[in-house]
This record gives C-alpha cells, structure tokens and sequence, in this order.
C-alpha cells in the first residue's frame, strides 16, 4: 500500500525550480526518502519529465559511499548532467553523512586561525555551487536539524528552503487504518504514525519494529555522531522525557530521573548536552514557558514531547499509556505539524486567600503563535461538570487579552462556543480539519 503524503507533494511542487535548494528534514524512518524518490518523483514523471532527467544519490547506501566525499558526489552530478540545455532534477538522500574534505590546494600557514574553516571543502559548498547552474533543481534530505536547518541561512547563503516531515498525521493515517474514527484514534495514539509500523498488520511485529528503531537506530546514530562512550544516559534520558511527556521539567530534574534510572549520577551539563542531540536528531520537541501577562520567556524551564507517540510508548514497552498525556503530546505535534510556533503559557493571577493575596500560577497548555494572532489551546479529557469546565478554562479566562481560546476535548464532539466565547471541540474533528484553528460554532 501507498501512503499518499500531498501536503508534502504539494510543498515541493510549491518549491521547485525556486533557485534554491529543497531541504527535506525529519526524524529517520518518517518517510522522507520515499517522499522524494518515489511520491515526488512519481508526479513529475506523470507530468512528462522523462527518466534520465533525475540523478539520485542515497548516501546511506553501500554503493554510494564514495560519494561522501563532498569532491567526489561533485564530479559525479556534473558528469550526469552534461545538456546545459536539459532541465535535471537532483535527489541527494541523507546529506548529513557527507564528510568535509581538506582543501590541498591552499597553504595552511597563510589561513588565520578564526577562517580554519575555509580550508575544508564541505557539502555547504558544492551544494552552492550546483545551484549557480540553471538547469539543475536540487534536493537533499537529512536527519540531523543542527546540520541542516540551523545552518540554512549562513551556510546555504539564503538560497535553502526547508520541509520539514513528520510522521504520519492522524488524517494521513485515518483514511487507510480501515477503522472507525474513535477505533483509530485509539490505535494511532497507541502504535503512533511511523509509516512502516502503520503498515505493519500484526500487533507483535508493530512493537518490535518500533522498539527496535530506538536501539538499532536513533540512539545508534547519536552515539556515532557525537562519539559517546557508552548509551547508557542517553537511553536513560530518553526513558525519563518518555515517561514526563507534557510535564515542566529542567536539565537538572531530568539528570536526577535518569541517574535514578541507571543507579548512578550524571551531571546536569550532559543532560543538556543529551537534551540538545535528541532534538537534533527530531526525537523530541520542546515548547519554552511565557508569561502571557509578563510578555516574557522563563528560563531553562520548559516542556519536552516525543516527535511519535507509538515511538514513546514503545521505549516504554507500552506501558505508561495515559490518555491526558498522549492527547496533549498528539496535539502538540500537530500544531508543529501545521507550522505553528509553539510555547506553554502561564498566567499569574493574584487571589484573595484568608484576608491576604497571594500569587498564584496557572498554565495554559499551548499558546499558537499563527502570525496574524495567538490562540490558546487547552487540552482536556473532558469538562463533564461546571467544576470540570471552570477549572479548564480558568487560567484563559485570567489572560487578560481577547485572542481566540479553544478547549480540545477526548473524542469526536462538534465545535460549540460557550458563553464567554471558549470554543469546544473533540479531538478527532480538530485533528481532521484542514484549518483546525479557525473553528466557528
């Protein structure tokens, strides 16, 4: 079975021919090099571009492995590309294994030491190169974000523009799950949307193909990457965000469950150090903590989600599966999905208690930042008593300002307003809708 991805299809074809490069980020194994080389590629060949006009590159591939050498995959697209009057379209899967090549033809000594750098001749390079000629259209993917989609504006010179992937979407996966709406939420926020465990029919190998992907590839990669001693804090790490998805937390509590966790200490330093590669790597996202009064940002306090849900279930051998959680972290994703920016709100709000007021906190669960406006979210099981809905929408009430609010409740309930002007809606519609945050009703 094919798993259509056109929100994907549609940005690309947004993009090409842009004179920039096309840099396809995400997680490993969410579908990035099937989007380019089979979706993507299939499209333009229906549109008439013929076989010899693409040039693909996977350098993961054993066959392929020379072609690291940022030289050698140079000379290698140049020479399939020869008709400067021929349009090509340029595929270069997993970027991120290029390695940067000592440039022999400048003398070191004459080089200061803050431009060491320039001696190297790197991926950045020849990719710069290759789109100065007119006729090439070039795409890479890649699985590590500080490679990539930090560095698109120096080291791309402006001439980058991303796509960023995830898994599988609750709407990409309803229409094939073959289920009832409520059945698949169930099912998606269990085994999550990783496309190979969606296509996975029996239960057992889902688990064990998403529980493997943690060891055999994520934390593999990582401990290859940064040259690590040993997995140990790294898996522990992942165990404790796994396990506090949706909970404020800070490098020095998350150094305290994970030595828990292994018997032994580890210092706050590496944890941050951790914390910053699993992001990289698109296994976790972070959303800051803003003061919605303050119009501030509070420091080293924030909240972390698992890019998957079925991939935090499965390091946690499924099972810590608790509903509020899993919803919030789907909801989450969904808004990153979306293109939103992302932060956890507080409202301070004084209360008057036995005679004497006191400062108290309450947290909006997701401020949306659209471009035009914010809108709160709060996700909520469910607001079954006035008492349930008060405490719910509490801290929205106290914000201070007009911006839309929406609760998002458990289930498949149909937007209504209430009296204040608070949106309602359950999950499933929310998650459905192709503009979720423009609900009216």
């Amino acid at each position: 079975m094919i798993i259509e991805r056109e929100q994907y299809v549609n940005e690309l074809l947004s993009k090409r021919w842009n004179g920039k490069v096309k840099i396809i980020t995400g997680i490993r194994r969410c579908g990035k090099s099937f989007l380019l080389s089979t979706l993507y590629k299939d499209y333009l060949k229906a549109e008439g571009v013929p076989e010899d006009c693409f040039v693909e590159i996977a350098l993961d591939k054993k066959a392929h492995v020379k072609y690291r050498n940022p030289n050698e995959l140079y000379d290698y697209i140049v020479n399939r590309t020869p008709d400067a009057l021929k349009r090509y379209y340029v595929f270069i899967d997993e970027i991120q294994l290029s390695f940067k090549v000592k440039n022999e033809d400048v003398d070191e000594r004459l080089v200061p030491e803050e431009d060491q750098d320039m001696l190297y001749t790197t991926f950045y390079d020849i990719l710069n190169d290759l789109m100065g000629r007119s006729n090439l259209d070039v795409y890479v993917t890649g699985s590590n974000s500080k490679m990539l989609s930090k560095d698109i504006v120096t080291n791309f010179r402006d001439r980058g523009s991303e796509i960023k992937v995830y898994p599988l979407s609750f709407k990409e996966y309803y229409p094939i799950s073959g289920m009832e709406r409520a059945d698949a939420l169930e099912e998606y926020m269990t085994y999550g949307g990783m496309p190979l465990a969606v296509l996975e029919k029996d239960e057992a190998e889902k688990r064990k193909y998403l529980k493997g992907l943690h060891k055999r590839v994520y934390i593999k990669d990582i401990v290859e990457r940064y040259k690590l001693k040993d997995d140990e804090v790294l898996d522990a790490l992942i165990d404790a965000l796994s396990s506090a998805v949706g909970s404020l937390t800070n490098p020095h509590n998350l150094a305290n469950a994970a030595g828990s966790l292994m018997k032994r200490s580890t210092s706050d330093h590496t944890i941050k150090n951790y914390l910053d590669y699993l992001e990289d790597a698109y296994l976790f996202a972070s959303a800051k903590r803003y003061d919605v009064k303050g119009k501030r940002y509070f420091e080293n306090t924030l909240k972390y989600y698992s890019m998957d849900t079925g991939l935090r279930n499965a390091k946690l051998n499924f099972r810590q599966q608790e509903k509020s959680h899993l919803m919030e972290n789907m909801i989450f994703i969904e808004l990153l999905r979306r293109g939103y920016s992302v932060d956890v709100g507080v409202v301070e709000v004084t209360i008057v208690k036995d005679g004497k007021k006191q400062q108290s906190q309450y947290e909006i669960d997701f401020i949306v930042n659209t471009g035009r406006e914010k809108v709160y979210i709060q996700s909520a099981l469910n607001v079954d008593t006035e008492a349930k809905r008060n405490q719910e929408t509490f801290s929205m009430k106290n914000s201070g300002d007009f911006f839309r609010k929406i609760v998002i409740l458990d289930g498949n309930t149909k937007a209504w307003t209430d009296e204040d002007g608070i949106i309602y809606i359950g999950v499933i519609p929310f998650l459905l809708e192709e503009n979720p945050l423009n609900f009216s009703s």
